[in-house]
């Protein structure tokens, strides 16, 4: 498969050019049946864990551009959740859409203040429709689940709720707004890219008003204007921006496909349409920054080792085959360019395996591989000699120190303060539980041992140091306690009783280290 796109890999047989045909009829009845269809045929594409590459490939290219809402219906649904006549908010406003979709449509406008603007209105009707849709849709998945094996296996009421998240995060524009603003100030490190910023007193959850961007599709770029604007630049900043938003941030655009990437009259590159985000975790981001380096790297048995650790193994998971079949993939990318295996293209190939083998990796993994693979195609454009393994090998150690700086915030910090003083609060109790416990001979050492002379000798020790670990213990609180008593008689300028014990635990531990270094057997 080196080399071959998803849309080229069963497409070289009678078998595989059928089921291509099928898949472009399945995204056919999609487009036909409305928006809610059209949005969960693009989450399907995202999912080579269920779906076969042709199928995958057919629903990638769905799109949801429908005719546009009269003006008049614009006007109302402006006016009712501004509260102000359009004429009254906006010098301008342009009746035709710049473009029109199942959820909702765009137009160019001019505020008050001359600020050009771009405002998204949501399709009347459409919030109806989906709730509606969603609800059939969650019967049919609960009915899959419990009466077919299928169901059992993938679980689509867990898919379905997973898309009515999705949705109805789409059909809220308050949140996508706070999308921009978040990835504004993410980026905000990054000159060569930009983010329009909303305009939050014209945006509610049915229209959303933002900076008006002019630019030019990625795709559409001519190698001349590339030469003139440095795309190699472009792109190194691009690539830089996405790992840092996927493995520091944990907030990512996910549909950075060629027509939400514009190349700006500045030289700047514009991500723009963030009704698509992702989140990953901190644990997530971690094995994520392995998977990537072990893939770009090609170490194939730490792939599939931070792929197990990743997902969760069903009864027929055949770790294995799952680790031979990860060996050949990450071979086929070692040393590879961007012509011949990207590294999103890797990773959706990663998780079409593991569900092959009965590994059943969280969807996030699958919408970052599609990431990915767009983000590759971008990268492409801009830079056509660009490596994106050699750009995750490059960025690495960047984004490692990013990692470690963030472990040291001052959030972290103080969590970290606040256990120890929960420690230091406890302490004393839990040695009084101990020592009582010692006392009324209630503590119970189990060991399975043979010879009981070694046994009772190994007992008499881990007694000892018990005993001894306590007093010192002991000494180094009634230390710290007697901080705080002021007394004439000091010692390196502190109270001088307190410095004792301390001087006595110390020297307490030392010993105790000693006799465990130089007298216990090996």
């Amino acid at each position: 498969m080196q080399g071959a796109g998803l849309d080229e890999v069963v497409a070289d047989s009678p078998a595989g050019r059928e089921m291509a045909a099928e898949a472009e009829s399945l995204a056919a009845d999609l487009e036909s049946l409305g928006p809610t269809f059209v949005k969960l045929g693009q989450l399907l594409s995202t999912r080579p864990d269920l779906l076969p590459p042709a199928y995958l490939t057919a629903l990638a290219r769905l799109h949801d551009k429908v005719e546009p809402f009269p003006f008049a219906e614009v006007e109302q649904i402006v006016a009712s959740e501004l509260g102000v006549r359009l004429s009254k908010a906006f010098a301008e406003f342009e009746s035709t859409p710049l473009a029109a979709a199942s959820l909702g449509q765009v137009h160019r406008a001019r505020l008050r203040d001359d600020r050009r603007v771009a405002v998204k209105v949501q399709r009347p009707g459409v919030r109806e429709r989906v709730m509606a849709d969603l609800e059939a849709l969650d019967d049919i998945g609960r009915f899959l689940d419990s009466h077919t094996e299928a169901g059992r296996r993938y679980e689509f009421a867990r898919l379905l709720e997973e898309f009515r998240r999705s949705v109805l995060r789409e059909l809220d524009y308050i949140q996508e707004g706070g999308h921009l603003v978040t990835l504004r100030r993410n980026l905000a490190t990054f000159p060569r890219l930009f983010v329009p910023a909303p305009i939050e007193d014209y945006t509610t959850s049915r229209v959303l008003t933002m900076e008006y961007v002019t630019g030019t599709k990625v795709t559409a770029l001519s190698p001349i204007v590339l030469q003139e604007v440095n795309g190699v630049e472009l792109a190194e900043e691009l690539v830089a921006a996405y790992l840092k938003q996927i493995l520091v941030d944990g907030f990512f655009h996910a549909d950075p496909h060629p027509g939400n990437v514009l190349l700006t009259e500045d030289g700047r590159l514009a991500l723009i349409d963030l009704g698509m985000i992702g989140h990953v975790t901190p644990r997530m981001q971690d094995y994520l920054l392995q998977l990537l380096l072990s893939v770009s790297d090609g170490r194939p048995d730490e792939a599939a080792t931070y792929c197990i650790k990743l997902g969760r193994p069903r009864e027929a998971f055949n770790e294995a085959d799952f680790r031979r079949r990860v060996a050949d993939l990450v071979a086929q990318n070692r040393d590879a360019t961007a012509e011949e295996m990207p590294v999103g293209r890797a990773v959706l190939e990663l998780a079409w395996l593991s569900a092959e083998c009965g590994l059943r990796l969280p969807p996030e993994l699958a919408m970052l591989g599609k990431t990915l693979l767009h983000l590759d195609e971008i990268g492409r454009r801009l830079d056509p000699g660009a490596s994106p393994n050699a750009m995750v090998r490059q960025h690495s150690a960047s984004i490692m120190q990013q990692r470690l700086v963030q472990s040291l915030s001052p959030g972290n910090l103080l969590s970290g303060v606040l256990e120890t003083k929960e420690l230091a609060e406890r302490l004393p109790e839990r040695l009084n539980r101990i020592l009582d416990r010692l006392a009324n001979n209630e503590i119970a050492i189990k060991v399975d041992a043979i010879d009981e002379n070694v046994l009772m000798v190994g007992v008499q020790k881990v007694a000892n140091r018990i005993t001894m670990g306590l007093l010192l213990a002991a000494l180094i609180i009634g230390a710290a306690m007697l901080m705080q008593v002021d007394t004439t008689f000091r010692l390196f300028g502190y109270p001088g009783l307190a410095m004792i014990f301390f001087l006595l635990a110390g020297a307490g531990g030392v010993v105790l280290m000693a006799m465990i270094l130089f007298r216990d057997k090996k």
